[in-house]
This record gives structure tokens, C-alpha cells and sequence, in this order.
């Protein structure tokens, strides 16, 4: 069940900003366990190579390489690299994010642009490279992490990006089904409220620096009154990327205790 062996995944934003397992790294670890050769890319360095050594402490490899998924030169290069390394990519997660708060009224124009530009436009560009190659292969999969904060408000004003994780959502969609018959599936994960090293930095931005009253609030936020981590998230993204899913396409998977489904938000 859910090995990935024999393929090769790309994995963006596979380091950790901060102390713990964030989204990317978790998701970069479960599948090398799991099997697959991971190429991982993060614009930290540093954050990347962290993760491989993590993971040769347990005699996996990871391929690691800087890219800004933002950047389309930087984005083709690296694509290019892992097909030229492996000559096939199967698996691709777009799972870079970052929230900065704002309403209509009291955002920049350019913060709403950088917000659409990296939550939406950097899986669009990655896709755009990767998916020619999966359709030559006849198949493969794409993951990619959407939020919560696409499907409905969770109790902060992040106007672009809430709407840029619910354009990733239904760009998602739309993919899915013009690729449909070729073999290749797009689905999301869609994370709720995530204890990672993120939270940090969300407490600075939304509640003065205040983390433990972060973490409180957002425990007593979700049903489950805890939240998820990151392995939560890369539980559903293995799923998601594994033959186990291969009649799924064109959807989610929201991890988040409960959240979306309750009408309440703070």
C-alpha cells in the first residue's frame, strides 16, 4: 500500500522555516520512506539541505536544488535538471505558501499581487513545465496544497491569500479534466489549522507575537479541539500521489479536524 517506488517526485518548498516538520519537509520525508527518489526544491538553501540530511541519517538520498517557483527561467531549469538526472517525473507536489494579512481596503496592491503570485501563479508555472512530461509518459500525478482559507473564512483577514488557494482549488479542477484522458490526475490537499513552525510566524503577523495565545485560539478553533501537524497533511498528499488514487481526480481532501464542516470560527 501507497509505495512509491520506482518513481520520481518533485517536491516544492521541501524545507522547514523554523524548528519542526513543516508541510513541505514532512511530505519530502514520507515519500522518500515511502520509496520514491524526491527532487526537492525550496529558495532557502539552507532549508533544503537540512532536509536531505535529516534524511540521510536514515540512508535515504534527496536530490535538493534552490529554485523561486515564482521565477518561470528558474522553474524550467530545474524541471529540466530532474528529467535530464532521472528521465521521468511522476509526481509533482506544489506546496509552496505564505499568508499576509489584509482586507481590499488595507492591502497594497503589490502585497495582493505577491500573494496571488506565489499561493497561485508557482503551481501554475510548475505544472506548466511538468505536465507535457507526464503526458509523454501517459500518467502521473500532481498534489497540490491548497488551505482552508480557499473554502471559507477562518478567522483572520488574509484577502489574497484566501482567494489565491481557492483559485489554486479550482485551477486544480479545470486541469484535472483537460488532462483527464491522458492519464495524468491533479488533486489538492487542503490543510486546516496546522500546528508547524508557521504558527510562529503567523502569531507575529495576526496576534502581536502573542504564540501561546495563537496556538490556544486555533486549538479551540477546530471540532477536534487540537490541530493537525504536518504529517497529517503528508499522509493525504502520499495518498493522493499513489496508485491507491488512481480513479481520483479533480478534488480534495481537506484535512482540518472538522473545521469546514462546523459553522463557528473563533
Amino acid at each position: 500500500m501507497l509505495n512509491l517506488a520506482g518513481k520520481v517526485a518533485i517536491v516544492t518548498g521541501c524545507g522547514s522555516s523554523g524548528r519542526g516538520w513543516g508541510n513541505g519537509k514532512a511530505i519530502t520525508a514520507l515519500f522518500a520512506r515511502q520509496g520514491a527518489q524526491v527532487f526537492g526544491v525550496d529558495r532557502d538553501p539552507a532549508a533544503a539541505e537540512e532536509t536531505r540530511s535529516v534524511l540521510a541519517e536514515e540512508g535515504l538520498a534527496l536530490d535538493v536544488a534552490a529554485c523561486d517557483v515564482t521565477a518561470q527561467g528558474e522553474v524550467e531549469a530545474i524541471v529540466a535538471a530532474c528529467l535530464a538526472r532521472y528521465g521521468r517525473i511522476d509526481v509533482l507536489v506544489n506546496n509552496v505558501g505564505q499568508s499576509e494579512p489584509g482586507t481590499p481596503a488595507t492591502m497594497d496592491p503589490a502585497v495582493w499581487q505577491q500573494q496571488l503570485t506565489l499561493n497561485l501563479t508557482s503551481a501554475f508555472l510548475v505544472s506548466r513545465s511538468v505536465l507535457p512530461i507526464m503526458e509523454r509518459r501517459g500518467g502521473g500525478a500532481i498534489v497540490n496544497v491548497a488551505s482552508v482559507a480557499g473554502l471559507r473564512w477562518v478567522g483572520k483577514d488574509q484577502v489574497g491569500y484566501a482567494a489565491a488557494k481557492a483559485g489554486l482549488m479550482q485551477f486544480t479542477r479545470v486541469t484535472a479534466i483537460a488532462y483527464a484522458a491522458t492519464g495524468v490526475r491533479l488533486n489538492c490537499v487542503v490543510p486546516g489549522l496546522m500546528l508547524t513552525p508557521l504558527v510562529e510566524r503567523l502569531a507575529a503577523r495576526y496576534n502581536a507575537g502573542d504564540y501561546d495565545g495563537m496556538v490556544a485560539k486555533r486549538h479551540a478553533q477546530v471540532p477536534m479541539r487540537r490541530m493537525g501537524d504536518a504529517w497529517d497533511v503528508a499522509h493525504a498528499a502520499l495518498f493522493l500521489a499513489s496508485d491507491e488514487a488512481r480513479y481520483i481526480t479533480g478534488t480534495e481532501i481537506v484535512v482540518d479536524g472538522g473545521l469546514t464542516a462546523s459553522t463557528g470560527h473563533s
